[in-house]
């Protein structure tokens, strides 16, 4: 097993409705590196709003490797935490082993990496009358374990990146040079 060292990811996933998007960026590596020290750190010092987690199956099941949830939205109502620390987090346990039953993630890495993983929920969840819970799941799945292959296969790659930047548009960036922000 040759070290990991220390990499990051991005990924987008995207459902039928807006608030069913999920878009992870996660910072992966060794619980004995730079990584462990950081989610060390973000686990004691806790933010009011910005509460850090670990991305649990259920209460007492924590997932392998370690998974650090760290909330993009500050959180301030109960039902978005309740969303966020239920369809969400179970979407992204769910993904962190799903990873490694695929083999993205070394069975035997398991128990030496750690996750630090920035999720997404759409604060407009605390404003709709009909959630789909399920759908919600599948798309943090989803999109875990596309980050986290990402990530460990370092995508894009910088070839990728020289070859395509000027094809590739930034989507608000667009809606604000269209007059539409």
């Amino acid at each position: 097993m040759s070290r990991i060292g220390l990499r990051t990811g991005e990924a987008l996933v995207e459902g039928d409705e807006a608030y069913l998007c999920a878009e992870p960026e996660i910072v992966i590596g060794e619980l004995d590196g730079p990584v462990g020290t950081a989610m060390a750190t973000l686990l004691g010092d806790q933010v009011k709003g910005h509460t850090r987690v670990f991305a649990i199956l259920n209460s007492d099941v924590q997932v392998k490797p370690a998974t650090l949830m760290v909330s993009k939205v500050t959180v301030s109502s109960v039902r978005y935490t309740n969303i966020l620390m239920g369809s969400v987090q179970a979407g992204i346990a769910n993904g962190v082993l799903d990873a490694v039953r695929q083999g993205i993630i070394d069975r035997n890495w398991a128990t030496h990496l750690g996750i630090i993983y920035s999720v997404w929920l759409d604060p407009c969840v605390i404003d709709l009358r009909e959630i789909d819970h399920q759908a919600l799941f599948q798309v943090h799945r989803e999109a875990t374990v596309k980050v986290i292959r990402k990530a460990l296969n370092n995508e894009p790659t910088i070839e990728w990146l020289l070859e395509n930047q000027e094809k590739t548009e930034h989507y608000f960036h667009q809606l604000g040079v269209q007059g539409e922000l």
